[in-house]
C-alpha cells in the first residue's frame, strides 16, 4: 500500500506517560498496620467470590459460571490496570468503526499523545485516591470460562471503612457485592462487552475533528447558559459540554450514559437488595456513604464536576431508581429482559422515565 492510499492510525494519548505521570503525583495510601492491612487483603479476596455468589441468586444471571477471585490492589497498580483497560477498550472502539470516517485520524486534534498522556495521567492521580473498585471488561481474569478484571483498591477501601465508622467485614462485602455485579454483567450477557466498544467507537467517530464545530457554536452556548443561569437552572459542566455538541454528537453520547447509568444503577440496586442478608449494617452504610458521595472540600467538588464524577455520582441514583422501579413493577425476571438483546437497553430518556421501557418492552 503507497503512502498517498494509506489511512493513518488515530492517534490516541501515551498510556505509559499517564502511568508515569499519575504514579509521581499520586499521595501515598493511608499508613494501616501490617496485620490489619493483610486481613483487609484476604478479606477481600474472599469477599469477591462469596459476593458473586449472592449476586447471582439475586439476578438470576451466570448460574453456571465459573468464580473468580478479584485482584487486591494498591493505588499505582489500579493506575497501571485503569490505564490497560481504557487503552484496551478505546482500541476496541476504534476497531468497530470504519477507518475511513474518522479522516486521518486526528482523535486528538492540536494535542499531542505525550500531551494528552500527561492530562490524563493528572485524572487517574486524582481518582486513584477516590476509587474503591473497577471492573475491566479486558483485562485478563486468569480463570476459563470468565472474561475481565476485577480490581479492588485496598487503601482506598480501608481508608473509607475507616472515615464512615462501619463495620470493617461489613464494609468490604458490600463494595464487594457491587463491583461483582459489574463482573457478573459483563460476563452472563455474552454481547454486552462488544456492543458497549461499538458504541464508544461511534461517540469516538462523531467527536472526532469536531474542534471547529464546537467553537463555532460557542456563542449560542453561552446565550443558552445564561439563560439557564437567569432561570436559576444553570446546566453545569456537563449540561454546558452537552449544548456544545451536535444532534449526532449528542445522540452518539446519549447511548452511553444509558448504559452507563443502568450498569451502575442496576449494580447499586444489588449490592443495597442483597445487603440485609450479608451486610447487617447496609442502612448506615449506604446512608453514610451517599453523604461521602456528596462532601468534600470546594477543590474537590470543583475538580469532580470539571472530571465528570459528579455526574458519575447522578449515575449511580438514577439508575437505581430506574432499576428499583422495574423490579418492583414486574419483578427481576421482567428487569432481566434488558440483558436479552441491544435493543432492549433502555434509552436516556426511558432511564428517568422507567414506565415508558416498561411499556415499550413487555407492551
Amino acid at each position: 500500500m503507497n503512502a498517498t492510499s494509506a489511512v493513518e492510525a488515530p492517534r490516541t494519548l501515551d498510556w505509559n506517560v499517564a502511568v508515569g505521570t499519575a504514579v509521581r503525583l499520586m499521595k501515598p495510601g493511608p499508613e494501616v498496620p501490617k496485620a490489619e492491612a493483610a486481613r483487609a487483603v484476604r478479606s477481600l479476596r474472599r469477599f469477591s467470590a462469596e459476593a458473586e455468589s449472592h449476586v447471582r441468586e439475586r439476578t438470576g444471571l451466570g448460574l453456571d459460571l465459573p468464580i473468580a477471585e478479584g485482584d487486591v490492589v494498591d493505588r499505582p497498580d489500579w493506575v497501571r490496570g485503569a490505564a490497560f483497560g481504557l487503552s484496551e477498550m478505546t482500541s476496541a472502539a476504534l476497531a468497530t468503526v470504519d477507518s475511513q470516517a474518522l479522516r486521518g485520524g486526528d482523535l486528538l486534534g492540536e494535542v499531542s499523545a505525550r500531551s494528552a498522556g500527561v492530562q490524563a495521567g493528572v485524572v487517574l492521580a486524582y481518582l486513584g485516591g477516590k476509587v474503591l473498585g473497577q471492573f475491566d471488561p479486558y483485562g485478563e481474569s486468569g480463570v476459563e470460562g470468565q472474561r475481565g478484571r476485577l480490581l479492588l483498591v485496598a487503601p482506598n477501601i480501608v481508608a473509607a471503612q475507616q472515615s464512615l465508622g462501619v463495620p470493617a467485614d461489613d464494609f468490604l462485602m458490600w463494595v464487594c457485592l457491587h463491583e461483582s455485579t459489574h463482573r457478573l454483567q459483563f460476563n452472563a450477557v455474552p454481547w454486552l462487552r462488544e456492543h458497549f466498544a461499538a458504541g464508544l467507537g461511534e461517540l469516538l467517530t462523531q467527536m472526532e475533528g469536531g474542534t471547529g464545530e464546537l467553537l463555532t457554536r460557542l456563542p449560542n452556548v453561552i446565550r443558552e447558559a445564561r439563560t439557564a443561569r437567569r432561570a436559576d437552572s444553570s446546566p453545569g459542566v456537563v449540561g454546558l459540554l452537552e449544548l456544545l455538541q451536535s444532534p449526532e454528537q449528542r445522540a452518539a453520547l446519549d447511548r452511553i450514559i444509558a448504559i452507563s447509568t443502568l450498569l451502575e444503577g442496576h449494580a447499586d440496586h444489588v449490592m443495597d437488595a442483597v445487603g440485609p442478608q450479608v451486610v447487617p449494617s447496609v442502612g448506615t452504610i449506604r446512608r453514610r456513604f451517599t453523604e461521602r458521595r456528596a462532601g468534600g472540600g470546594v477543590l474537590d467538588r470543583i475538580l469532580r464536576s470539571l472530571l465528570g464524577v459528579d455526574a458519575k455520582i447522578r449515575q449511580y441514583a438514577q439508575g437505581a431508581a430506574f432499576t428499583d422501579h422495574v423490579v418492583d413493577r414486574v419483578g427481576m425476571t421482567g428487569f432481566n429482559a434488558v440483558w436479552a438483546h441491544p435493543d432492549n437497553l433502555p434509552t436516556r430518556s426511558e432511564i428517568t422515565d422507567p414506565d415508558a421501557w416498561i411499556r415499550r418492552v413487555h407492551g
